[in-house]
């Protein structure tokens, strides 16, 4: 494999690999496994539900379902290598890094959307939990770092339809009427 960003990519990943013990790495990257991730989603999903925003709730079961129909088709057009398996191949894009963040940024939204009050700490929360996949990832040496960044980007829009299928729930619903309901 070639390309200009192979060098900067194996150069950060022989920096970082093997960094920090796999007894601390190993737990990191097992947080976007789908038996971690998806039942944090699936709380979110009914929290959402029995908050009367259905909606965004199906839209995140949804994005969640697409991540495999994205990721699985480029593992297998890519064939990339590993950083410690080079015989092996479909390390791009990293499914662990595209299921955790998934996972826990619709849960972010989904409670944010949720509840009466605008909290911050469910984005924090998503945002260390899946920076913490990605870097458990890559200094395990499961993946290379464009295949997280990979990820990332290519399950960014999700995240984009799900956030606006939840500001569009919060807007029909509640005290405030919507143009179709008309005042009480």
């Amino acid at each position: 494999m070639s390309g200009p960003s192979l060098s900067p990519d194996r150069a950060l990943s022989r920096a970082l690999v093997r960094a920090l013990p796999d007894t601390v790495t190993e737990p990191l990257a097992d947080l976007g496994g789908v038996l971690v991730a998806v039942p944090v989603l699936a709380a979110a999903m009914f929290y959402a539900a029995r908050r009367g925003r259905g909606r965004g709730a199906l839209a995140a079961g949804l994005a969640m379902a697409l991540v495999p129909a994205l990721v699985v088709p480029l593992k297998e057009w890519t064939a990339r290598p590993g950083p410690l398996e080079p015989w092996a191949a479909g390390y791009f894009p990293s499914g662990h890094t595209a299921t955790a963040f998934v996972a826990y940024g619709c849960a972010a939204l989904l409670v944010t959307s949720a509840s009466r009050t605008r909290r911050r700490w469910p984005g924090a929360a998503a945002l260390v939990l899946t920076g913490a996949t990605a870097f458990g990832l890559v200094v395990r040496g499961f993946h290379w770092p464009l295949d997280v960044l990979g990820s990332l980007l290519l399950c960014t829009p999700l995240l984009i339809a799900v956030s606006r299928s939840c500001r569009s729930t919060g807007r029909s619903s509640g005290r405030t009427p919507s143009r179709r309901s008309g005042p009480s």
